[in-house]
């Protein structure tokens, strides 16, 4: 694993986006087409803005899945994740193929079609951040490292609500949504490259598990150290505890 560290978040933003945008081009220039999956939350918005105002990326050739998204919450809720891409990924930049994941309709259907679609072809990148528990995507530890479903139904667990609730996406934790649908761990790591951004202090334990201890299921993203070609961007706050064994 390569991992980067930057003076803070906006700095880690920027070269972050930097280095997605070149991703997106080279996939771009080789196959005509670049395959991304993109994370939300709190922790992605610096990444974001910067690279949905980097120049020359051409997002008519990308066709975008995400990692998760609450079931049944509507698309209109200041906390749906389709909204989140909406406002700020797909509308500053125009993407027209995109695969998102219908909290609203029947899971079982849902996760059957849109893991049909990314099973269509290799995703180029994927950008993936790291939860207070160390969940990747919406797998809450225990993960399932065995499943070879693209989606999933899980339950989020109470550190992982509680998480939604402290970032602002819910007056309370009894208003988040206890289940979700959640790209598998598995499907995450068939990405050809993944750029996993993780910055503040909060993070900072979870990520020090991901690096430095064991690949385990308690630790949803340890499962990264496996990954053949994954960058770490992480800022001073949220790798303070690296050097800890």
């Amino acid at each position: 694993m390569d991992i980067r560290i930057f003076d803070d978040s906006l700095t880690l933003g920027r070269h972050a986006a930097a280095e997605a945008a070149s991703v997106i081009n080279d996939a771009v220039a080789a196959r005509g087409t670049a395959r991304i999956i993109a994370a939300t939350g709190a922790s992605q918005f610096h990444f974001l803005q910067h690279l949905t105002t980097t120049p020359g990326v051409p997002w008519d050739a990308v066709e975008l899945f995400h990692l998760d998204e609450y079931l049944g919450l509507p698309a209109t809720h200041p906390a749906s994740f389709r909204r989140y891409l909406q406002e700020r990924l797909i509308a500053p930049t125009g993407i027209r193929r995109t695969h998102l994941i219908d909290g609203e309709g029947d899971p079982e259907l849902v996760c059957q079609a849109v893991g049909r679609e990314i099973a269509a072809a290799p995703i180029d990148v994927a950008f993936v951040g790291i939860g207070e528990n160390g969940h990747l995507a919406f797998n809450d530890p225990p993960a399932d490292f065995d499943t070879r479903e693209a989606y999933l139904v899980v339950t989020l667990d109470e550190a992982c609500r509680r998480q939604q609730a402290g970032e602002g996406w819910f007056p309370s934790i009894d208003e988040v949504p206890t289940r979700a649908i959640s790209m598998s761990v598995n499907r995450i790591l068939a990405s050809r490259r993944i750029l996993c951004i993780v910055p503040d202090r909060r993070k900072a334990e979870a990520v020090a598990a991901s690096v430095n201890g064991p690949v385990s299921p308690r630790v949803p993203a340890s499962i990264l150290q496996t990954h053949a070609d994954t960058t770490l961007f992480v800022d001073r706050e949220s790798a303070s505890l690296l050097g800890r064994a």
